[in-house]
């Protein structure tokens, strides 16, 4: 099949828009919907050639500093067509990037949760063309990177902080570790942020875990910062090292974690060690 034209194009990316507005705005949506009414303007695209166009744009915008519609794994290797599209429906829609700015300054709480270990997850796959060489050159950023401001969100990462800490003494509790979930420690509190990591706990075992969190309000695949100290530390204390992702942090609130020194479980990119799972 022939290449997708412009006017495909736009309406995808219009369609896409719609979608992340309503996520900003956590308004309830139906992807099946939008998919349904979105092929209707198109030249006999397949529900898989939808989807992946979709994940195309996620690609755009983390790329761009966005968040971008979860559920949609982000996939490189796009036309330049559509990250031109992309940014110029960016442009003009103030109101969406109102919405962004607006929710990743916003102060956050610990969420209450009935069963705190059910938020644990499988971590995600590896972004398929996640590396900066397989996807071409944005070569403007007309606003902001927002999600460098929402790591800068001291609220949002205290209170993922709190979360992992109530994680961490309730998998103890459940081990029958009542003693070791007692010496649970914020050590971004107690001891100041230059450890390396957040919280220190341990495994059913006694030995310790140290533990970095991350934390964002948006999707699986959100990219996240990580310092110099915290890979350094990451190296050298890779047995015991874990890194813990939190998502859709103020609509649910899941977590994965990974162990290890960071450079080997992520995909860093230089600067600012930029992390894409």
């Amino acid at each position: 099949m022939e290449g997708w034209s412009q006017i495909e194009v736009e309406a995808t990316v219009a369609d896409y828009l719609a979608m992340l507005k309503c996520e900003i705005r956590c308004e309830a949506y139906n992807k099946t919907e939008h998919r349904r009414a979105l092929s209707r303007m198109l030249n006999g695209r397949s529900d898989a050639a939808i989807e992946r166009k979709h994940q195309n744009i996620s690609a755009i915008l983390i790329a761009l500093g966005l968040p971008y519609v979860d559920g949609y794994k982000p996939l490189g290797n796009y036309q330049q067509l559509l990250a031109t599209v992309v940014q110029e429906h960016l442009r003009h829609s103030p109101a969406l990037m109102s919405q962004v700015a607006e929710q990743v300054q916003k102060p956050a709480a610990a969420p209450s949760v009935d069963e705190i270990l059910r938020a644990l997850v499988a971590a995600p796959d590896s972004i398929s063309g996640a590396g900066a060489s397989a996807l071409p050159e944005i070569k403007e950023r007309i606003f902001p990177d927002y999600l460098a401001r929402e790591a800068e969100n001291r609220s949002l990462g205290e209170a993922g902080e709190m979360f992992v800490m109530r994680y961490e003494q309730a998998r103890l509790v459940a081990e029958g570790r009542d003693r070791l979930a007692a010496s649970v420690e914020h050590v971004s509190r107690s001891r100041g942020d230059g450890a390396g990591y957040d919280i220190l706990s341990f495994e059913p075992s006694g030995h310790e875990r140290l533990i970095e969190v991350k934390t964002t309000s948006f999707g699986k695949y959100t990219p996240f910062y990580v310092s110099r100290n915290e890979l350094a530390v990451s190296r050298e204390q890779k047995d015991r090292y874990f890194l813990y992702r939190l998502f859709a942090f103020r609509t649910g609130a899941k977590l994965f974690h990974c162990r290890g020194a960071l450079d080997q479980t992520f995909a860093l990119e230089a600067d600012q060690w930029i992390a894409r799972p």
